[in-house]
């Protein structure tokens, strides 16, 4: 049976460091589900709406070709029932998360990677605006 891998992320103002980390999280099995944070979610978690809409991030996640499935994310608290539901084997996440998900260990490998080296979403935002 193809091992599942799934992630979760914003991926908005989508970058390199995106690619890297959706490209890593593949490499860990045969079939890669991806969660994509509803606009409510980001602005619950960020404070702050993303710049491009939930249709438009799900949209740029789902045409890379390392990705077979991509949902929306609503919650953070239903981690398990989204690992579950899209029989994930692995959950792999960027290390900026490390621990936080050590107890779905349970149902699933937890895997925790190194974000790409000076790429932030919120910096090429404030670089962009004028405020970097």
């Amino acid at each position: 049976m193809a091992r599942t891998v799934i992630t979760f992320g914003t991926f908005d103002v989508f970058h390199v460091g995106h690619l890297r980390m959706i490209e890593r999280a593949a490499a860990l099995g045969e079939r890669l589900v991806v969660g994509v944070s509803a606009d409510a979610l980001n602005l619950r978690k960020k404070g702050r709406e993303p710049v491009f809409g939930e249709d438009e991030r799900l949209a740029i996640v789902a045409a890379l070709k390392v990705v077979d499935e991509v949902f929306l994310e609503e919650s953070l608290e239903a981690k398990r029932d989204y690992v579950r539901q899209h029989r994930a084997d692995v959950l792999v996440m960027g290390d900026d998360w490390k621990g936080r998900f050590d107890e779905l260990a349970d149902v699933c490998e937890v895997v925790y990677l190194p974000r790409t080296p000076a790429i932030s979403t919120t910096a090429l935002i404030e670089k962009i605006s004028g405020n970097a």
